[in-house]
């Protein structure tokens, strides 16, 4: 296959089943990687499904959770790792620290671990102030306190000027999985109940307002929390009764139904007037043009759960911090397989695809 890049043209070599993928928009349409690549749409998923996925195919790996679940003896761990690129680094009610302890922190949750350790991995372009490096680590370790963790071990490595922005952290993460704690999408039933925590798109939008200048009546600040008490909470009362949880980050609530819906062969409907977002964030995202549902938030979970324990479940999580504008948003469905739905306020229903990239590029 030729490929151009930049002046030149220049043969590689790709491999053998390439010519075979099959998928709405081939990555081998896109013989370069895109922003896109990276923004938990398609194309990131095909990324993953064609290229990750087969070259490091093992079981851990293949059942594709927010983090992988070990067998060890005496006990079951969890592990999960990710990387923080967002810009910029501090931004209302967060920083790219914060991100970087309770992104992982929040994976390890939603597997049902309860996180110990956490590696931190510094890439640090040269010219970077150590004033702001300073402030980026006191608000990981500030991070790190609040959701009882420890910072055991790290990396530092410094690229000439011009080859990172400022700084890119990655963290790894460890916990303990409880014995009987069993989640994923083999567990999802037709007529289980979709729980959202909280409102929507704060994060994104929180970004969006500082990176492009725009002003609001309030500030709208970043979700950015934990959510391992939310989801100990959770598997304390509800058992067997939760099927499967995540944390809506980058695609958004649909986004993460999305891949719930495929994974489990069924639908996810949710109801437009059940689902929380704040006045000024919606009103954010109709001046952008952005839909809230595909927005990324950095603090709120999406849990799947049995319909008779739905309500007092919801009920539990808005008694809880982080938790208080929870609710049941929807209802899992066989009306049409691997899809998600949206029924209006009108009551009419609309179709909510996948999206191909990211709507607001580096905020996580």
């Amino acid at each position: 296959m030729t490929v151009a890049s930049g002046n030149a043209t220049t043969m590689e070599t790709l491999p053998p089943d390439f010519g075979a993928w099959t998928c709405p928009l081939p990555l081998r349409d896109y013989p370069e990687i895109l922003l896109a690549h990276g923004g938990g749409g398609s194309l990131m998923q095909d990324l993953i499904q064609h290229l990750f996925a087969p070259a490091f195919a093992c079981p851990e790996l293949d059942a594709m959770g927010d983090a992988a679940v070990i067998p060890s003896p005496g006990a079951r761990l969890a592990m999960s790792t990710d990387s923080f690129v967002v810009r910029p680094l501090f931004f209302p009610g967060s920083s790219i620290g914060d991100l970087a302890v309770n992104g992982t922190v929040n994976d390890l949750a939603m597997q049902g671990a309860t996180p110990l350790y956490l590696s931190a991995g510094f890439i640090l372009e040269e010219g970077l102030s150590l004033q702001v490096l300073a402030g980026i680590v006191d608000r990981m370790a500030e991070a790190a306190r609040r959701a009882g963790v420890r910072i055991i071990t790290g990396d530092t490595k410094v690229v000439e000027r011009g080859s990172a922005d400022q700084v890119f952290i990655n963290t790894a993460g460890l916990g303990v999985v409880a014995d009987g704690v069993h989640l994923g999408a083999s567990r999802i039933r037709q007529g289980d109940a979709i729980l959202v925590s909280g409102t929507l798109g704060d994060h994104g939008i929180a970004i969006m307002s500082v990176r492009e200048g725009l002003e609001f009546d309030t500030v709208i600040e970043s979700d950015c929390q934990p959510l391992h008490h939310l989801a100990e909470a959770l598997l304390r009362i509800g058992g067997d009764s939760v099927r499967m949880m995540r944390d809506a980050t980058r695609g958004g609530l649909a986004g993460v139904l999305q891949e719930m819906a495929s994974a489990s062969s069924l639908c996810m409907e949710l109801e437009e007037a059940a689902i929380p977002v704040r006045d000024d964030v919606r009103g954010a995202c109709e001046l952008l043009g952005l839909d809230p549902l595909y927005v990324a938030n950095e603090g709120k979970m999406v849990a799947i759960v049995a319909p008779h324990r739905a309500e007092p479940l919801a009920a539990l999580l808005r008694s809880l911090p982080g938790g208080e504008r929870a609710c049941i948003a929807g209802t899992v469905s066989s009306r049409a397989a691997s899809t998600v739905t949206l029924r209006t306020r009108m009551g009419t229903h609309r179709l909510l695809p996948p999206a191909l990239g990211e709507q607001l590029p580096r905020i996580c």
